[in-house]
Formats: structure tokens, sequence, C-alpha cells
């Protein structure tokens, strides 16, 4: 019976500490409401990619029971799903635990986390939500919440890299390119030179000199280009010299009668062949610079004293006089220089006319191998329509399979027909033919981007660098996508479209991406219309906010079921006029 007794008080006194504890954790539950958050951003942000959230809560003098523990859990919860932060656990005073202490008089925590964002997260409510334990018992809290929704405009990037065609040549000597200027020349500059040499003080053509090669070779080349229908003929030219050996009044005297034996040989061999032009013809009397020419190109002994000499004095008998006190070195410059200097110098300028574009695009269509490289990237130049461009650039791939030229202006083609994927496999191949192309490494990036490999992208475009402007637009998109929208401001301070206007918005510059948007020239474009109502929201111009939004939904239907639930139209969403748009 005692026995039984000692039992009974034994459960009581258990039942007692029981309910003491829950008794404590029911008084936190009750007086949950009195908890204080700040939520930082008040509407919850994506930026690259995440969902940042800060919590500053404080907790009220008598609340927090000493012995209590407290998680507590941020969720994130919307139509068809929810993503939890990571819980933060809190403890009363008298606790035997290394959490965050919360003393019975009252206290403050912070808490920092981040997700992934998805865009169901955009009409969301953030929830608190909470389990409280002392010793054996737990008691769930109902959830409270403490924001709404989540601002995703960052996520509205328009994910197109620009790829640059592969013609090219370098701009203005700089060794930068200038992927814009096209290297086919429909008439393209040619000319040809000979020599008729004369001894030593005398003016007389010799038989040996006009019957040589080049010479022969020349005038064969002026009488084609003068009958050809595809050449014309600019100009025949002929110089005469004397070497800078003797006076200067002889020199002058010889010069000239070399230049009227010479041109008079030309101008009969001319007529002839039935060539009707004008010669133009001029003589200079000392050759200085023929002479520097070749000293600088010769392995005469003291030649440097010589170019020394030349650059000291400009008086040529002062020159004369110092290279000649250098006996041993004007003997080899008397057998192996003043020669070469002693001639007249015959040169014919020809354009070399090229085909017509309807005869280029004939050819390029009938039988692509008749035209040249230039000729067949140009052929793709001559029509709009991308299917023809690239059954042009294939079939480049087919006569020049050593070109890279042709598998990357195909990718290009498949890139502006929204074909990645096929894109993808042509600029490799075209990487195996020119392993250090930048237009090649731009292409390859953009590709990665499009892909979502922003740390590829990046590689490759660093090695692009100088390929053309378009590097550094796709540098903008990647920090937009990175979250540096600074950055992307400057990567795209030469361009004016929907992403520059994106990345002046998520910097606060709404007059600089209004700006943007009112000079983008893309036709039909409904994310213009689009950052043009959010522009209008932001800043409480609803009658752009209103016609903006209605020519954006207009082009593109489906933005409404987003606009629904864009938190940049928070503010809007029981607006009748903004609900006569959306619905």
């Amino acid at each position: 019976m005692k026995r039984n007794k000692l039992k009974t008080i034994a459960t009581f006194a258990l039942a007692i500490l029981l309910m003491t504890g829950c008794a404590g954790l029911k008084k936190m539950k009750k007086n949950a409401d009195k908890i204080q958050y700040k939520v930082t951003p008040e509407v919850l942000e994506a930026h690259a990619g995440e969902v940042d959230l800060a919590i500053d809560g404080r907790f009220p003098a008598k609340y927090f029971n000493k012995k209590a523990t407290l998680v507590a859990t941020p969720v994130l919860k919307y139509q068809g799903g929810e993503t939890a932060f990571e819980p933060v656990t809190l403890q009363g005073e008298k606790v035997q635990a290394n959490n965050k202490v919360i003393a019975y008089s009252g206290g403050n925590f912070s808490y920092k986390d981040d997700v992934a964002f998805t865009d169901a997260m955009r009409l969301s409510d953030l929830e608190i939500r909470m389990t409280a334990t002392k010793g054996k018992k737990s008691l769930d809290f109902e959830p409270r919440k403490i924001g709404t929704g989540v601002l995703a405009t960052s996520s509205m990037v328009a994910n197109f890299p620009k790829p640059i065609l592969g013609v090219r040549r370098e701009a203005n000597n700089t060794g930068k390119y200038d992927p814009y200027i096209d290297p086919f020349q429909r008439i393209v500059p040619d000319e040809m030179m000979a020599d008729i040499y004369y001894l030593i003080n005398r003016a007389e053509v010799r038989k040996e000199e006009v019957t040589a090669e080049d010479v022969q070779r020349l005038e064969a080349y002026i009488i084609e280009a003068y009958k050809a229908d595809r050449k014309e003929l600019k100009g025949v030219e002929v110089s005469a010299y004397a070497s800078p050996d003797g006076t200067l009044d002889f020199n002058t005297e010889l010069a000239a009668k070399r230049e009227g034996t010479s041109s008079k040989y030309l101008q009969e061999q001319l007529k002839k062949a039935g060539v009707n032009i004008d010669l133009k013809t001029k003589y200079t009397p000392e050759d200085w610079e023929g002479f520097k020419e070749m000293m600088e190109k010769s392995n005469i002994q003291d030649k440097d004293l010589i170019l020394r000499v030349l650059s000291m004095y400009s008086d040529p008998e002062v020159r004369e006089k110092e290279i000649k006190n250098l006996s041993n070195a004007f003997t080899a410059v008397a057998e192996q220089i003043l020669p070469k200097l002693r001639r007249a110098k015959m040169i014919s300028s020809v354009d070399l006319i090229g085909k017509t574009d309807e005869e280029i695009a004939a050819l390029a269509d009938s039988d692509p191998s008749k035209l040249n490289p230039a000729e067949l990237l140009y052929a793709a130049t001559l029509t709009q329509d991308l299917d023809k461009q690239l059954k042009i650039y294939n079939s480049f791939i087919k006569v020049y399979p050593n070109d890279w030229r042709g598998p990357n202006n195909a990718g290009l083609v498949l890139v502006k027909k929204m074909n990645y994927k096929d894109a993808k496999p042509l600029f490799e191949k075209a990487e195996t033919l020119k392993n250090n192309e930048p237009i090649i490494k731009n292409n390859l990036g953009a590709i990665a981007l499009y892909e979502g490999n922003l740390a590829k992208a990046e590689e490759y475009f660093g090695a692009a660098a100088g390929a053309g402007p378009e590097v550094n637009y796709n540098q903008g998109i990647v920090n937009l996508k990175k979250g540096d929208y600074s950055k992307a401001v400057q990567y795209f301070r030469n361009d004016t479209d929907p992403n520059s206007a994106l990345a002046k918005i998520l910097t606060n510059d709404n007059n600089g991406a209004l700006k943007d948007l009112e000079s983008c020239e893309l036709p039909n474009c409904y994310m213009k219309e689009y950052l043009k109502a959010v522009i209008g929201a932001r800043t409480a111009k609803e009658n752009m906010l209103f016609e903006s939004l209605q020519a954006a939904v207009s082009i593109k239907p489906e933005l409404k079921a987003k606009a629904k639930t864009d938190m940049e139209f928070a503010k809007y969403f029981d607006n009748p006029k903004f609900k006569a748009i959306v619905e």
C-alpha cells in the first residue's frame, strides 16, 4: 500500500513538472506576436540568381524562457511549393548549449542567408516558422508572415550574346581589328615595276636591258591591262636617276637624258602595240634615298659609318667627299651600290575590276568553286535571307575546308536563327582551324554564356579582347548576371537597348535607362516597353506605366501573367486600369 502511494506521488510530481514546462512554452507561443522583425530589404530581391535575406529580430523583456530553446526557420511560400532558408537556433540563458543566448530581460538577434531564386517566388509570402523546446517538451508556433514577394527585375536579362562575323581586315594600320570592314574589293589596285640600267655617265638604252625578262613582262602587263575588259590602265610612270657620285650639275643633266631615252623607248613600244597613253615622267639628279635604302640592306663594311655621314650632312658634295674618304668602304660602294642607282624605273598602275554583284550571286548559287574566298564571303552579304546565307557559308566550308571563316560564319547565322546548339560545333571547328583567333573566342564565349556557364564565358571573352564591340556587350551581360550592375553599365556604355537600360535601372539611374529605351531602334521590342512600364512604376508616372505595359502585352500577350506577379507593380495590383491590361 505504501509503495503504491509513493508511485502515485512520483507520477503526480512528474505531471506537475511537465505541465509547468508546457505552460512556459505556451506562454512563448501566445506572445509570439510581440517579437519584432525587420526584414532587409523590405521586399526581397533576386540578384545573381539568388534571394538574399537579412532579419534583425528583437525579443521583449520577460518573453524568452530561461530554459527554452527556439528554432526559427524563414520560409518563402508560393503557389506550388515553398523554399526554406537555413534555420537559426536561439536559447534561454540557463540552457547549456552554444546557440545565440536571449536573456529573460530581452535581446536581439541578426540573421543572414540566401536561397536560389525560382520564378514562382515572385508572388510569395515570407514566413517565420518556430518550434520551442523545454526539456522533453516541444511546441510548434503558428507561422508568422513578415514579408511579401520577391522583386526579380534583375532576372530580366536578354541573354542573347553577340557573335562576330569572320570577315575583317586590319583598320587604319593600328593593329586592331574592325569586323565591319569586308575584305572584298571589287576594284583592286595593282602595279608592276621594271628597271632599265645604264652604264656610268651614259644615257643610251642598251639592247640587253630592254630585252631583260622584267622589262618584257612589264610591257606585256601594260598592253594586256589596256585591252582587257576587267582591267583599267590607270597610268604609267618613268622615273630616271643618276648615282650620287660626280658633280651635281653633271648628274642633273645625265638624269634628264636618261629620262628622255627611257620614256622614248617605252612610248614607242606601247604605240606599236596600240596603247594610247601619256607617260608621266620625272628625274632625280642624285638618288640619295635609293643609296640609303640599298646601304641599309647591304653587308658592306663600315655601312653604319656611311649611314651616319648621311644623317650628319645634307649637302650632297660634302656627303660624297666624306664617303670617298672611307677609301675601302667607297670601293665596295662603287662596285655594289652605285651601278644599281644608274637607272630608269618604270611603274604601271592598274585597277583589277572584279565580278558584278549579279555574277557573284549567280555563281554562289550554281558553282561556288569559281569564286575566290573574298567573293564567296561577299556573296553572303548580298542577301538578308538567313537560309540563303547559311547555304553560301556551307558551300564555303566545302570549297575552302581549311578556312576558319566558313564554319564561324555558318555558326553566326545559326545563332541569328536562335539555334545555339548547332552553332556550337561550328565555332569549335573554326577554333581547330585557327586557335588563337579573338573572333572565335568571342563566339565560343557567346555559346558558353547562353548555356549559363559564366566562368567559361568570361575566360573566352578575356581571350577575345580587341575583337570588336560585341565583346564588351557580352561582358555586360555577364556582369548583369553576376549582379555587378555598375560594371555592366560601363560595358554597355556604347549600347542603347533593353540590357543597357536594365543595368541602369538596377543602379537606380531611371533617367539614363529611359534615354536608352527611347533610343532603342529594335522593332516590336516588348522588353523595351515592359522596362518603360517598370520605370513608370518606380517614378510614379502612371501614364507611362499603363501605356507602356499595354504596348508590351500587345506585342507579347504572355507578359500579362508575368506582370500580375511582378512586385514592381505591387502597388497597382488592385488598380482597375492595371487589372484591365493584365486580365
